[in-house]
Order: structure tokens, then C-alpha cells, then sequence
């Protein structure tokens, strides 16, 4: 296992990543990066240490790995995987969402159901691309065994201890059709060139959380393809720094914050989102995991467990995100001396439930988990997809209640930190920014953290993440529906109702 040291220095590399219109020289030491390259470097370094419980002896080898990157094989190992989950979360509460342990979960699941992913004879195929791509070299051949591949691939994460991020969504060019219709040659990344010894592809993928500080992305498409989409039914892994992949990441927010004191979540766990654009970008045959082959896409995530392992990491890192707004409601509630009125007890109360529901769900999942046909311990779905399920609900009402604690509290804050050092201002707020239960170098440290939860740019972008965690909630829905088990409930339905008719005398 590496250290946080090791982590960033292996940034240095010749990823090309742009921010205003410029590439990005060492992201390890740049301000749109250098906190969350810090923060993810605390977590290796947390992972490392024996007592955070992350690392374990693998049973095969007998090194220490990370835990988190490898499958679940008993009830045990799966409360093990949730302990030490929970430990990264807490490192971050919560607000960093694609930690390394996310796309760790993905592969940890690919890699214990190797059936689930085919082979390839590109002799067969005769190397075209198909109509998108428009260009093959018609001299590829040879038999490619992407199950192996899976297996090799997850074997690397664990012995080198790496941090995926995933690009997995096509860009929102339209979102009536897929990717064949577009107007444009490969809009969406597929397939451009069919060689002996990998393939090339062109095109753009979103939403790469992350990947600027990433050691490598996952590349796929969980959005829906039709038989037409053949060209860009692919999944491979590609190195961040490889030839010809570029970032194009969304507006940082860390180099506009005045100071930690201002924005303590900001400067701390603001991950960029990037837009993947592949210039012709080699990948060999052994990074590839699934080939023009639109069904395996749907088999990747769910005939191997993947989604729902991945989703279970997912809503405990959100369960111990809203146990941290929820202790910032009531410290806020305490401050401002009103945690005794009936109507505050009330919100608290709401926040309380909200914040339960979902650690309960997290928790009924490991309860109901059962082992798969290849011994992966699966979380209960049920409980996984139903809390999944209202994420996009619960986490504006979470919001709302703590705006309506903090009130006016939040708008007037001194402008920067600097207004507490500067003697002749502190005086002012010394006196009149205070409360009984804190100073007011206490008030304001608490509401500057309540501004960057919940108003801040930072803020805005998590509301809108947390919206659109898992998909548009009509998606996100439909996995409740279909993993809820409504056969039982209908039974006693049908059951009941055939058990009176017209002819029942009233009692």
C-alpha cells in the first residue's frame, strides 16, 4: 500500500489538464488542485496505518491491500468493507464523492464475475469500426479474452494501490437519441481504428469526478444504446496522463477562496468534474474489458454486483455526510441559544429521521446481503436502491432546514478572514458578532462553514451532485421499483381481495 507521498508524486506525469484555457504543469501543486490531491493523499496515508482497519492480508499472496479495492467473500468481510468505508468517509464527511473506494467497488465486483465479460476474435470481425467511425485498418486479428483482462486489471489496482475515477455518461449533445444519430464523426468516444494491437478512439466522455487527480479512468457508457450504438458499446481503463486525453474541467472553486477559515470545505474537498476529449487515443487490448458489444454494458454493472456494491459505498459516504450536516444544524441551533424551542426540536427532529433513514438503509443492506453464485457478498438491493431512491429529495430538505436554522446568521459574516485580524475591525466584531454560547471568533468560524454547506459555490455544485448522484431521479427510481420485490406485496393483495366478493354479508 503507498503512502499520500507516493500518491502525489505520481501526478507528475504528462496528463494534459486544462483550467481557463491553459494546460495544467504539476496538478499536485497547482490551486485549482492541490487540496483535493492533499486531501486524497490523507487517505492513502489513513488506509496505510493498521489501525484504521482499510488494510488487509490477501488470502492469495499474503501482501497487505487495500480492503476496499477487493471483493467481499463473507458477512464478515462485507461489515469489515463498511467499517473501513465509513473511516474514508468520515476523513472527508462525506463531501468527497468519488473517493478512490467508488470505482474500487466497480472493479472488485467485475473481477468476481469474470463470466459476465466475453471475448473478442478481431479476425473474425474483420477490424471495421463501423459506419461512425468510418476508418479501420483491416489488419487486427487475434483472440481477446476480456474476462482475463478484468481479472489482471483488478489485480493491478489492488497490488499498486490506485485511484480510478470513472467517465461514464455521454455528453448531453442530445438526449432524444444516442450516440449513432448524432450529427458529427464519434461525438461520443468510440471507436475510430481496429489494430493488432489495441484499438483507437475518438470522441468525448463525461463526467470524470476527480479525474485530474486520478491515477486512471474507467471509461463506459451506463446511459441506455441501442443495436445502432455498436461503436461506442466499449469499456476500457486509460491512464489519465496517456497520449492524446485531455481534461477539460469545469470552473474550480479552491483558488477563489479567501482562506480556509472562510471556506473550510472548499479548500478542502472541491473535486473537479472534467470532460474527457480522446484525440485519437491508444488502448491496447489487455485495457479493454468490454468491445462493441451493447449488452455486455448492462452486464458489466448488474449481472456482476457492481452497481449495487458500488452504490452501497455510495450511500455510506452520503450517510456520513448528512450525520455532519445534521451535527451542524444542532451546533448552529446551540449558538444561536434556540435548541429548546419546540419549533427548532421539530427541524432538528426531520433532520434527525432524514439522516436515519439513509445510515438505516445502508445498514438493512449488510443485514439482507447474501453471497452471489461466485461467493461476492452482495448488499441487499432492496435496501441499497430504496434509500438511493430519494437522495435527490432528501438532500434539498436537509439543506432547507439548516438554511432556515442559520437564517439571516450566514449573510452577515465579515467579508473575509482578514477582518479578524485587522484590530480595528475585530474590535467591532468582537462586540457585536457574538452569541452567549460562543465568541465571536466561534460564531463566525461555525456560520462560515454553515455558508460553505449550503451557499457557497461549492455548496451549490453538491446540492446539484447529490440531485444527480446516480442518474436522473426517474432512473434512480426505476431501480427501486425493480429491485423493491413487489411479487410478495402483490400476492397478499390478490389473496385479500379474494377473500370477499359481492355476496359477502356485511358483519
Amino acid at each position: 500500500m503507498r503512502s499520500g507521498s507516493d500518491y502525489l508524486a505520481s501526478l507528475k506525469d504528462a496528463r494534459r489538464v486544462f483550467v481557463d484555457g491553459e494546460p495544467v504543469q504539476d496538478v499536485a501543486h497547482h490551486p485549482a488542485f492541490a487540496p483535493i490531491a492533499r486531501t486524497v493523499a490523507g487517505l492513502f496515508d489513513t488506509a496505510a496505518d493498521p489501525a484504521s482497519g482499510i488494510a488487509r492480508t490477501d488470502p492469495g499472496t499474503g501482501a497487505t491491500v487495500n480492503r476496499l479495492f477487493t471483493a467481499p467473500r463473507s458477512r464478515e468481510d462485507l461489515t469489515a468493507y463498511r467499517e473501513a468505508a465509513t473511516t474514508w468517509a468520515r476523513e472527508t464527511h462525506g463531501w468527497v464523492g468519488r473517493s478512490p473506494d467508488h470505482v474500487g467497488a466497480f472493479f472488485a465486483a467485475f473481477a468476481a464475475h469474470p463470466e459476465a465479460f466475453g471475448t473478442y476474435s478481431s479476425s473474425a470481425a474483420g477490424s471495421a469500426a463501423g459506419s461512425a467511425a468510418g476508418s479501420a485498418s483491416g489488419s487486427a486479428a487475434g483472440e481477446h479474452d476480456f474476462a482475463a483482462n478484468v481479472a489482471a486489471y483488478q489485480k493491478r489496482i489492488v497490488d499498486e494501490d490506485l485511484y480510478l475515477s470513472y467517465a461514464i455518461i455521454p455528453p448531453q449533445v442530445s438526449r432524444a437519441t444516442t450516440a449513432h444519430a448524432w450529427d458529427g464523426d464519434l461525438v461520443q468516444v468510440g471507436v475510430a481504428e481496429e489494430r493488432a494491437d489495441g484499438i483507437v478512439v475518438r470522441g468525448a466522455q463525461m463526467l470524470a469526478t476527480g479525474g485530474a487527480v486520478a491515477d486512471e479512468i474507467f471509461v463506459s457508457c451506463i446511459k441506455p444504446l441501442g443495436p445502432e450504438d455498436t461503436d461506442f458499446a466499449l469499456s476500457f481503463a486509460v491512464p489519465v496522463g496517456a497520449e492524446g486525453l485531455k481534461l477539460y474541467c469545469r470552473r474550480p472553486y479552491a483558488p477563489a477562496a479567501s482562506s480556509a477559515y472562510d471556506y473550510p470545505l472548499t479548500t478542502r474537498f472541491d473535486e473537479t468534474d472534467a470532460l474527457l476529449v480522446f484525440d485519437d487515443v491508444f488502448i491496447p487490448w489487455e485495457r479493454l474489458f468490454v468491445y462493441r458489444d451493447v449488452a455486455g454494458l448492462r452486464r458489466q454493472f448488474f449481472d456482476t454486483g457492481a452497481h449495487v456494491l458500488g452504490n452501497w459505498q455510495a450511500q455510506n459516504r452520503f450517510a456520513v455526510k448528512l450525520q455532519f450536516l445534521a451535527g451542524l444544524a444542532r451546533k448552529v441551533a446551540a449558538v444561536n441559544g434556540v435548541d429548546k424551542f419546540p419549533g427548532v426540536v421539530e427541524k432538528l427532529g426531520e433532520l434527525a429521521s432524514l439522516a436515519s433513514l439513509v445510515e438505516s438503509g445502508v445498514l438493512a443492506a449488510e443485514y439482507t446481503a447474501e453471497p452471489d453464485e461466485q461467493g461476492l457478498w452482495r448488499p441487499g438491493a432492496r435496501a441499497v436502491y430504496g434509500a438511493m431512491g430519494l437522495q435527490s429529495e432528501l438532500y434539498p430538505r436537509v439543506l432547507a432546514i439548516l438554511r432556515d436554522l442559520v437564517g439571516g446568521g450566514v449573510l452577515q459574516v465579515p467579508s473575509s478572514v482578514a477582518d479578524m485580524t485587522n484590530p480595528e475591525s475585530r474590535a467591532d466584531i468582537d462586540r457585536y458578532v457574538h452569541s452567549p454560547n460562543a465568541d465571536a471568533e466561534q460564531r463566525v468560524k461555525l456560520f462560515k462553514l454553515a455558508w460553505d454547506a449550503v451557499g457557497s459555490e461549492f455548496a451549490g455544485r453538491h446540492h446539484q451532485y447529490e440531485l444527480f448522484y446516480a442518474g436522473a431521479p426517474f432512473v434512480v427510481k426505476g431501480y427501486a421499483f425493480r429491485n423493491y420485490g413487489f411479487d410478495g406485496p402483490l400476492a397478499d393483495v390478490d389473496a385479500f381481495l379474494a377473500g370477499y366478493g359481492l355476496e359477502t354479508t356485511p358483519a
